[in-house]
């Protein structure tokens, strides 16, 4: 399947900004399922300095700068990707869970040491008894990982309503468990937390959904938004992607843009300014097949 993300944000300010450093995380990763066949980033007004570079985790990213007054700031991306549908992995014939916390504790082989990385707390991300208890009745004991993976997954799913209003990205993961509420990032860090509790690792994926509108009604422009989900390692095997929202392992209606320890890794964008005083943020995403 090919797909066209068409990402708008726009900055306005109450007072006129006079300087502006921004990095943005906005071009979608290659991998052996996504390949991208065209990417372009405008930016209004025209920054003095633009660079592209890979952060640590190997994402694209471009940092730019603007010298010149403005009080609002448009930042375009639109991009098309092809996807391959891969087959879902045989839940049940992956290796027990303790067998994989043992493998992260112990083998140094490269890949591993970096997924043993993703075992730890991260500034959204931080290991809780609760996280742990929440996850306990899903890791029973010599399990298949994927399997309880996917079970925790399905009761997050199950016991937790999507509510944009209940949660923003100052809300702390044990707030997130109480009130049962939140949005996608909230269920992603939600599930990082409960597996990096037993040792697991797991990382922060974002990125973008295929929506569709109810039965016969038009799809809206710009009603779509950035995703986020969750990947677990498995030595020997990689990583495998989990979406908590929906339910599903994605396939080829998940568009990946950038991963990280948690979502302070992959904002979209970040920057610092001078001047601006108060200021508004809009977002328009539009994700439609090619």
């Amino acid at each position: 399947m090919r797909l066209r993300v068409h990402h708008h944000t726009t900055y306005s300010y109450s007072e006129p900004v006079t300087t502006s450093h921004h990095e943005a995380w906005l071009s979608p990763r290659d991998s052996e399922v996504q390949r991208t066949l065209a990417h372009e980033l405008e930016i209004n007004p025209s920054p003095e300095t633009r660079r592209r570079h890979f952060d640590y985790f190997g994402n694209r990213t471009v940092h730019f700068s603007l010298s010149e007054p403005h009080r609002e700031l448009d930042v375009i991306a639109t991009t098309v990707v092809e996807l391959q549908a891969s087959p879902p992995p045989l839940l049940a014939r992956t290796p027990p869970w303790e067998a994989v916390v043992d493998r992260l504790a112990r083998d140094r082989r490269r890949d591993v040491l970096e997924a043993y990385a993703m075992c730890f707390n991260s500034p959204h991300v931080a290991v809780s008894p609760g996280l742990h208890d929440y996850a306990r009745p899903s890791f029973t004991a010599n399990r298949p990982i994927l399997e309880a993976v996917s079970n925790l997954v399905s009761r997050i799913h199950n016991d937790f309503t999507y509510d944009s209003r209940a949660t923003d990205v100052s809300t702390h993961l044990n707030d997130v468990l109480r009130l049962r509420r939140g949005v996608c990032q909230d269920f992603a860090h939600l599930a990082i937390g409960c597996l990096r509790s037993f040792g697991l690792a797991a990382r922060y994926v974002s990125g973008y959904l295929v929506t569709r509108p109810p039965p016969g009604q038009p799809k809206r422009v710009g009603a779509d938004a950035s995703h986020a989900w969750f990947s677990t390692f498995l030595p020997e095997h990689g990583w495998v992607d989990f979406d908590p929202t929906n339910d599903v392992i994605p396939t080829d209606e998940h568009v990946s843009m950038a991963f990280g320890r948690d979502f302070s890794d992959v904002t979209p964008i970040r920057g610092v300014i001078l001047g601006g005083g108060l200021h508004t943020l809009r977002v328009a995403v539009d994700v439609n097949a090619v």
